[in-house]
């Protein structure tokens, strides 16, 4: 079995390798000519696969180490016998990592408190469930929009909102949907001129799902008429290229990188081995190929002297601070892409022990997963 994966995909190399014969490459040259006698195709998001790649290919799965498709032209591969796959919720606790830091980062620069706050989560799968939970745990009031959802489960408890009142109700909102082109619940261009011209309360913006569920220009639009009060984007239409005029009104600004934790890599790498296997019937079990996720270089948390209303943000930015990466990509928007490959995975939360945590932040330090 001949086997082309990305070459940027963590803790695949050596472990593949028990599959098939292996080829490596950039995401960015996976080309009709360089999948053409390949069997299966191990990709992130940096391609499209459609017609103008697959067509007279020898392709018979497409792993995708990605929670997302949007980048799989999925009525082709399903009337051509080509299988995919996604690995879905696998960098969940990253992106809310991601938020939660964003959110504090605000909070902090702007001078507000996030219990005093009303947040509208568009998208409750997977990920919008984890940023819904952190919410709850930082103190915030939490506002659910998920139309797919609703209609599948229904609303007996109204735990769900139209879009509207996220629109009226939210200081802030954030998005998590996956990007769909048609259909009664499309999201392209979801945050459009209209979505800005009708929010009520100026929100904070943050989105980190797909570039295109919002509106470039318009959202360039509604800074400029202060529309709203912040901006937060990790992820935008027409990556790599990306508008550097939005990019310098960011507040957070970050190369699609909020996923990109180890721990979301290593669990997207073990489901990518796993629907491998389920679809070849390998009994081979990924786990014992792949390495484990190493430590961060500084694993201890000391709060000493840090205080109290300052040390829940104090122990996430140890973690992750995201205007590292925002100053580096407002440098060099250009490297956008070499960001985004040649990124340092950080760790998540259970990686990291606190130490000297007030009592009063010990307890939702613990909750969010840190080691106190």
């Amino acid at each position: 079995m001949k086997i082309l994966t990305d070459i940027h995909i963590p803790y695949l190399k050596g472990a593949i390798e028990h599959f098939g014969e292996v080829e490596y490459l950039p995401g960015n040259r996976f080309t009709k000519e360089t999948v053409k006698d390949k069997d299966v195709l191990i990709v992130r998001t940096v391609t499209h696969f459609g017609e103008e790649i697959l067509a007279g290919s020898s392709v018979k799965l497409i792993c995708s180490a990605t929670i997302g498709y949007d980048h799989i032209d999925t009525h082709y591969c399903d009337t051509h016998g080509i299988a995919w796959r996604t690995a879905p919720g696998c960098n969940a606790g990253s992106v809310e990592q991601y938020v939660t830091a964003s959110l504090l980062i605000l909070a902090e620069k702007k001078g507000f408190d996030l219990r005093k706050k009303t947040i509208g989560i568009v998208g409750v799968g997977n990920v919008g469930s984890k940023v819904e939970s952190a919410c709850k745990k930082l103190g915030m009031q939490v506002l659910l929009n998920d139309p797919p959802r609703e209609e599948r489960e229904g609303n007996a408890d109204n735990m769900f909102v139209d879009l509207e009142t996220i629109k009226n109700e939210s200081d802030i909102i954030t998005l998590h949907t996956p990007l769909t082109k048609t259909g009664k619940h499309k999201t392209w261009h979801l945050v459009d001129e209209d979505f800005f011209n009708e929010l009520d309360k100026k929100p904070i913006l943050i989105n980190s799902c797909r570039g295109s569920v919002t509106d470039t220009q318009a959202w360039k639009k509604a800074i400029k008429k202060g529309l709203v009060s912040g901006s937060v984007i990790d992820c935008w239409e027409n990556e790599p290229h990306i508008d550097t005029e939005l990019l310098e009104m960011a507040d957070i600004a970050t190369p699609h990188v909020a996923g990109y934790s180890a721990d979301g890599k290593w669990t997207a790498t073990k489901m990518t081995l796993e629907n491998l296997c389920d679809f070849f019937h390998f009994d081979i079990d990924p786990v014992k190929l792949m390495p484990p996720v190493p430590p961060p270089p500084n694993p201890i948390i000391d709060l000493k002297g840090v205080s109290p209303e300052k040390q829940t943000l104090c122990a996430v930015l140890h973690t992750y601070d995201p205007l590292k990466e925002t100053k580096e990509l407002k440098k060099s928007p250009d490297k956008f892409y070499y960001f985004r490959s040649h990124y340092p995975l950080r760790r998540e939360y259970n990686a990291y022990t606190v130490i000297n945590a007030d009592p009063t932040v010990a307890d939702l330090l613990k909750q969010m997963g840190f080691t106190v």
